[in-house]
């Protein structure tokens, strides 16, 4: 067996879609599982789509995810150039042998004239039946033909499609394919400004750098013919086609799609995006607090399984485990809590001090000066807590501050007022002791609720609300050793004035 060769062909026309990710992710996995090799190929013959600054974005999310090509702009290789718009020349000799062999001629017809006939006819198409009444060298005079080529303006080239034949191919999702002839269309392959369509250089690059599979999504199935069709013309091997599966929108109902996330309120994009109109402005997932690995777990999972129940898998056993055979033809629902789940896990097995670092600018914009340290002690209490990285700061403002707001009707509920003195005592005895020993700050609040024949149900709740302002939270001992005893016992003194007027008024 030749070795593996896949690519990742996206286009430089905005940011990457997380459909483009699974789609990366999946053919990754197939060359690592195959000791191949991942390509990095940007399809940039759309000059009039071009974005600036979208094949930068593509190769950081790309980083962000760790999915690092071997060959590709930017990383070396010996099948370059790697971008479409560096290969112009090769191109047109691939078009003109088409032209010489009898599979492509010169269309002629003005974007306008095409436009006409559309409307004048719904189900109009440039194909076999239509070819010979419009503007082209198949239906002009010899004459005519070398007149607008030498004028130059309109040319393009089509492929010519025969008419009523068969042209099938077996996809590695979807089994045996079949398309009669008559149902496509002459594609453009060539255009006026000698820069091809994806249909000629998506198969000459695909022949040339000798990619072995193509694996995309499942747009890409109805094109499929024509480029099966080319390989024939041109006496060349096809690669094997394996079509992904759509991600469907949270309803089930269509293809996700990058306004989608804005509606229902969560990423699409792997980074965040920014535009000059404000609507085309995207948050990705890492400014959202998802790791990549979660990502990345979560996306293989939309359209593959890997036959067992196990759901968590490390990008190295995802390799191990993946194979092309199981994945699924239907579409994929994009379940965002799932997603939330996934990343909530790798959370709780990440390191603290990881954490620290990826929420440490997030804390300073809090104005939370802290240690690293500190904010490591934080998010190995939060990390439990909470589905997302950003999520720790913004749940966790009792380690930083004293609360400025507390529970009142919790309070209103479980406070008696002649615990206060309790409260109060126990709030000197932590100021007194001064050190922050997990060990012996439960020894003098549980000694003491114990001395006192106190029940722990009544003053427990009260003092997580005087010292958190919140019964939501992690182990109160721990948290009062990471803001320190003599902290949590200002913070309970000061509590019981409250909590007494606010049962006053």
């Amino acid at each position: 067996m030749s070795t593996v060769r896949v690519r990742f062909a996206p286009s430089p026309t905005g940011p990457l879609h997380i459909g483009g990710v699974r789609t990366a992710l999946y053919n990754y996995l197939f060359a690592k599982k195959n000791n191949g090799t991942f390509i990095l190929r940007i399809e940039d013959t759309d000059q009039t789509r071009y974005v600036p600054g979208a094949e930068e974005y593509i190769i950081e999310s790309l980083t962000w995810f760790g999915l690092l090509p071997q060959e590709g702009p930017g990383f070396g290789g010996d099948f370059g150039p790697y971008r479409q718009s560096e290969r112009k020349s090769i191109y047109k000799e691939y078009a003109d042998r088409l032209l010489a062999d009898g599979h492509a001629y010169y269309a002629f017809d003005t974007p306008e004239e095409l436009e006409t006939m559309r409307q004048t006819d719904q189900t109009f198409k440039y194909d076999s039946n239509s070819r010979t009444r419009l503007k082209n060298s198949l239906s002009l005079p010899a004459d005519k033909v070398a007149e607008l080529l030498a004028a130059g303006e309109h040319i393009a080239v089509r492929l010519k499609i025969p008419a009523n034949e068969t042209i099938a191919f077996d996809d590695e999702i979807r089994g045996h394919v079949a398309f009669n002839s008559s149902e496509l269309d002459d594609k453009v392959i060539l255009k006026g400004d000698g820069m091809p369509t994806y249909h000629l250089a998506n198969i000459v690059d695909d022949h040339l750098m000798q990619i072995t599979h193509v694996i995309r999504g499942e747009e890409w199935l109805s094109s499929t013919p024509h480029h099966v069709f080319m390989y024939r013309c041109f006496g060349w091997t096809a690669p094997k086609f394996a079509h992904l599966p759509l991600i469907l929108k949270p309803t089930g109902q269509g293809k996700l799609s990058k306004r989608d996330g804005a509606k229902f309120g969560f990423p699409v994009f792997p980074i965040s995006w920014d535009s000059d109109h404000e609507e085309d402005n995207f948050t990705g997932f890492r400014e959202d607090g998802y790791l990549p690995d979660a990502v990345l777990n979560f996306l293989a999972m939309l359209g593959w399984s890997p036959g067992n129940d196990q759901e968590l898998f490390n990008i190295e056993e995802l390799s191990e485990a993946f194979s092309i055979e199981k994945i699924v033809k239907a579409g994929a629902r994009f379940d965002i809590d799932k997603a939330k789940w996934f990343n909530q896990q790798y959370l709780i097995h990440s390191d603290n001090l990881k954490l620290a670092y990826l929420i440490q600018n997030q804390a300073i914009d809090a104005n939370y000066h802290v240690s690293i340290e500190y904010l490591a002690d934080v998010c190995g209490q939060m990390k439990e807590r909470v589905h997302k990285a950003d999520e720790i700061i913004s749940n966790a403002r009792f380690f930083f501050e004293a609360p400025h707001v507390y529970d009142d009707e919790t309070i209103k509920k479980k406070y008696k007022k002649e615990n206060g003195s309790h409260i109060k005592t126990i709030g000197q005895k932590l100021f007194d002791l001064g050190e922050n020993d997990a060990l012996k700050i439960e020894q003098v609040i549980k000694g003491y609720i114990a001395d006192q024949s106190l029940k722990m149900g009544e003053i427990m709740p009260i003092m997580r609300i005087g010292i958190c302002g919140t019964m939501q939270g992690p182990d109160l001992i721990q948290t009062v050793s990471i803001i320190g005893a003599s902290e949590g016992g200002t913070r309970l003194i000061k509590s019981v004035d409250i909590f007494d007027k606010l049962m006053a008024d």
